[in-house]
């Protein structure tokens, strides 16, 4: 029996259903592919058909232990799944708040191949049942509110209409964009108002946003106009000698709202007994009960004698922009309209003039999509959001949530950790490249201990640092060609990449020939050079590393000047564009060349401990990783480590990403970003 069976009785047809679905499942893994494989996981060895959404997989499959941000996010991604559907937890800890899981095994290839067996038969027995529970986490739990998309100070629990402008109300979860609630609210008008500032302290204003007030000049957050100065008097430069306690519109002395005959449409507030013009924007005043009964119409109405002088329109009156309920009930925000008699026409100059301009000159409503932190495509971990302008990329953000680097050099400090179990910590930090920082802590301690490997050890550890490049490169290699939709070659590089995990220098000499030809196979793909070409360029810059570094035509690389890599012949390999191009071709050069390294190599080992004793002293190695140079300085005290400083290749990635897609359209971006192969289990915050 599973947690997520579908409800219902068993019957002949359900069992026949039940029995099919347990040989075709479909599987999503968490934190990502490239994890799974760097774990030495060939999913698609073990009977898993790959699912790219959620939707379309019955399984969840979690390698590894998780922190709780992904737990949250996969959690989301269970309850998108179609029922039946399973959770397989391979080496997993806590998985809270996922259900418990169906099926748990070690993390490696055997005993995820009797997980899967286990599982068919699991689904096969129980894929329906009568009592089938849903799944509830605090994560999924949301309340939609309504809010006006010119009036965000409207905000209702139903759909419905502005009543300040008829605009349909639009969904939004209940806590706003910035993620904070309101410091106060003004009793007058609902609206909120910062902490710290009441509606006659601050001197400035938006005209289209009077809730957003401020004590400088500066632009409206949320819509972007100048803020133009708050003051008690009107542009007519008369103060309000009452209020209206209905509307909180200003009337002049002496007049009431039945008394007056002529109002503005565009400024209620302006009444008169007889016809006339607004002293506000010159529109030709109507009379009051044609303005209430045409309110709709009469609605951000221009001025025709305006209009006529030229098409301008006098500038939004910041005084009167909250409007009345019945001026603008049912208002059609870009339609021709007809005010007792006058042809006038809403003007949206007013309202974008002050908005970002995208580099056609074009005012655009920004908007912010999040990407990740389990984005098909993207680095497992990585939150990535987009700020989109249109179609266009007009700035990003990223996050890596797991920041596990520092969470493993803070735990050296204090009475330190013996030598040992800081080198598995550190080589634990970032599974993707565990040799690689198991070989950094172990050179970083022999320096502090001045102590010198043998030639042999170095050499056996080069060998087993190059398997791990080259594993690496075939992983990202399957998730970069997924992305462009090549999914044959990408079947192969996942494969390639989990038979690398572990293989002695034979056995990747036996599969040589099939990563040669996977490598040409890409190379000559019709039109994938000039789909990637000019995307995501970076320029020469002193601390890129890595494959980025060297596709950028620096020759940034930690095993120049290394005397065991030079005996084994290494010399980098650079391209000089910058781009996704030269990044892909970067790797595939290094995929082999990795395999002649390994050979001349001959052995390949990184097992074993440092060997310091009780040592004491600082030192300092770089290492470089699959992603690029690693440098880590240690301080020793009797043989235990009180304090660490790394220094990660994909933290500098990182800090690239809001200018590597700035202006790209959002699929390039999303490519380029791809193209790093950063990892977000390296940053350190």
């Amino acid at each position: 029996m599973i947690h997520g069976a579908r409800r219902g009785a068993w019957s002949g047809l359900r069992r026949l259903t039940a029995r099919a679905q347990a040989q075709m499942l479909a599987a999503i893994v968490v934190p990502g592919p490239e994890v799974a494989a760097a774990l030495g996981l060939d999913l698609a060895g073990a009977g898993l058909l790959p699912a790219a959404s959620p939707r379309h997989a019955s399984v969840l499959v979690v390698a590894g232990a998780l922190p709780a941000q992904l737990r949250e996010a996969a959690a989301v991604l269970y309850a998108q799944m179609m029922r039946p559907r399973a959770v397989m937890a391979l080496g997993a800890g806590t998985l809270a708040p996922l259900p418990g899981a169906d099926v748990v095994a070690e993390l490696s290839q055997p005993a995820l191949l009797d997980a899967v067996r286990r599982l068919r038969r699991a689904i096969a027995g129980g894929a329906f049942r009568r009592d089938a529970a849903g799944f509830d986490a605090p994560v999924l739990r949301s309340r939609t509110e309504y809010v006006c998309p010119m009036h965000p100070e409207v905000v209702r629990d139903e759909p419905g209409s502005c009543p300040k402008c008829g605009m349909t109300l639009v969904p939004r979860e209940a806590q706003d964009e910035g993620g904070h609630a309101p410091d106060a609210v003004d009793a007058s008008t609902g609206m909120e108002m910062e902490a710290g500032r009441g509606g006659g302290e601050s001197a400035y204003t938006c005209p289209m946003h009077p809730e957003v007030v401020r004590d400088e000049p500066g632009s409206c957050p949320k819509c972007g106009m100048t803020l133009v100065p708050r003051e008690a008097q009107d542009e007519g430069g008369h103060a309000p000698d009452a209020v209206d306690a209905s509307t909180g519109m200003e009337m002049e002395a002496g007049r009431g709202g039945g008394e007056s005959a002529y109002t503005c449409p565009m400024h209620p507030e302006v009444v008169r007994d007889e016809p006339g013009s607004c002293p506000k924007c010159g529109m030709t005043l109507v009379p009051r009960a044609a303005a209430a009964k045409d309110a709709p119409e009469a609605g951000h109405a221009a001025d025709a004698a305006s209009e006529a002088a030229g098409g301008r329109h006098a500038p939004m009156d910041p005084s009167g922009a909250e409007h009345s309920a019945a001026a603008h009930t049912g208002m059609d925000h870009g339609a021709m309209d007809h005010v007792a008699g006058h042809s006038t026409f809403m003007s949206m100059v007013a309202v974008t003039r002050d908005l970002p301009r995208s580099p056609d000159g074009l005012p655009m409503d920004w908007i912010e999509v999040p990407f990740g932190p389990l984005f098909p495509g993207l680095p497992g971990g990585l939150s990535l959001v987009l700020t989109l302008d249109g179609d266009t990329v007009a700035g990003a953000a990223a996050q890596a949530p797991v920041a596990a680097a520092a969470a493993a050099v803070a735990d050296a400090g204090g009475r330190g950790l013996p030598a040992a179990e800081f080198a598995r910590r550190l080589g634990a930090m970032d599974p993707l490249a565990p040799v690689a920082y198991r070989l950094l802590a172990r050179r970083a301690l022999e320096c502090a201990a001045g102590v010198e490997p043998d030639s042999r050890g170095a050499r056996a550890r080069a060998g087993a640092a190059e398997r791990e490049r080259l594993a690496s490169h075939l992983a990202w290699l399957a998730v970069f060609l997924g992305r462009l939709g090549l999914e044959v070659h990408a079947r192969r590089s996942w494969g390639l990449a989990a038979s690398m995990r572990g293989a002695d220098a034979a056995r990747i000499a036996g599969l040589a020939a099939a990563v040669r030809v996977l490598v040409r196979g890409v190379r000559r793909t019709p039109l994938l050079e000039t789909r990637l070409a000019g995307i995501g360029r970076l320029a020469a810059d002193g601390r890129l590393r890595g494959p980025v570094a060297r596709a950028a035509g620096v020759a940034a690389d930690g095993r120049v000047g290394d005397p065991v890599y030079g005996a084994l012949g290494f010399e980098p390999v650079t391209r000089p564009d910058g781009d996704a191009r030269a990044r892909l071709a970067v790797r595939l050069d290094e995929i082999e060349q990795s395999l002649r390294l390994v050979r001349a190599a001959g052995v390949l080992d990184d097992s074993g401990v440092p060997g310091i004793g009780a040592a004491s002293g600082t030192g300092e190695a770089l290492v470089e990783t699959p992603r690029g140079g690693a440098r880590l300085a240690v301080s020793v005290e009797r043989g235990r480590v009180t304090a660490a400083r790394l220094d990660t290749p994909s933290t500098v990635l990182l800090e690239r990403i809001g200018s590597l897609v700035a202006q790209c359209e959002l699929g390039d971006a999303l490519t380029a970003v791809a193209s790093l192969d950063l990892s977000p289990w390296e940053v350190v915050a």
